[in-house]
């Protein structure tokens, strides 16, 4: 297998007595949709956000296409290349889509417009998102500036997908990105995620969705008490595997990660 393009090593995270993190370990390869599963409590949601710069690890290294990194905040993580959706989408409902997928890196106006008098330019920023979510197959959403409060579910997480695939270069993580949703609406994020990841974009989806999981992941990192206890190859085991795997029913092979 290729070098790991996001990598964390020994990392421990502790809040008070309680350790969120125990000395735990992650790969993420070029191209690839890595599934991060476990059960409430193991340590998951501590994991992505020591990886994408929501918190500072009290002990171990995360390294990003080789070389150390050092996060000190999301935007940190933004700027090389990382998108995190969060399972609460961090979007403004009353602001509009095109503001949304904008919001904190807004384009200026070109000459004294934008540097003097910090005009946006509402018109390329428009055009910038429209073209996203066209790519992404988004078609539904007819107007770029109606109010992100008068879409579905599965249109808000298209969205949020739509905004991460348009600026994350190297990784995008997602936390429970069908949470809530239709079956319809799970479809389209689904299908989504399949097309990000065949723009050669890398995604760690975090899921509680077991035949969601088996369905798009190409390697699944699970997850107890911690750190991790194992990554299984989806064809090689099924969900009731996985399931004993992560409630500590069942115990697996020590293998290579």
């Amino acid at each position: 297998m290729t070098t790991p393009i996001l990598t964390g090593r020994d990392l421990v995270k502790r809040y008070g007595r309680v350790t969120a993190l125990d000395h735990c370990d992650f790969e993420l390869y070029p191209g690839e949709i890595l599934a991060v599963i476990g059960d409430n409590g193991a340590g998951k949601s501590t994991l992505i956000k020591a990886l994408s710069g929501a918190i500072q690890p009290d002990g171990g290294s995360v390294h990003l296409e080789g070389a150390q990194v050092h996060f000190h905040s999301p935007n940190d993580a933004r700027q090389a290349g990382i998108e995190t959706v969060y399972q609460t989408l961090a979007m403004s409902p009353a602001l509009s889509i095109a503001d949304n997928m904008f919001m904190g890196r807004e384009l200026r106006r070109p000459g004294i417009m934008g540097s003097v008098f910090r005009k946006l330019d509402r018109k390329r920023m428009e055009e910038l998102a429209r073209e996203k979510l066209n790519e992404l197959g988004l078609m539904t959403i007819q107007n770029i500036n109606q109010a992100v409060e008068t879409l579905s579910g599965g249109q808000r997480q298209g969205v949020a997908v739509a905004r991460a695939a348009a600026f994350g270069s190297k990784v995008i993580i997602l936390d429970e990105p069908t949470a809530a949703l239709g079956v319809k609406e799970s479809r389209k994020v689904l299908e989504l995620i399949q097309d990000v990841r065949s723009r050669g974009i890398p995604i760690i989806l975090i899921s509680h969705n077991m035949p969601h999981v088996f369905e798009v992941a190409d390697r699944i990192h699970i997850h107890r008490l911690g750190k991790r206890l194992t990554v299984i190859d989806p064809k090689d085991y099924t969900m009731s595997d996985a399931v004993a795997f992560m409630t500590g029913a069942k115990e697996p092979e020590p293998v290579a990660a």
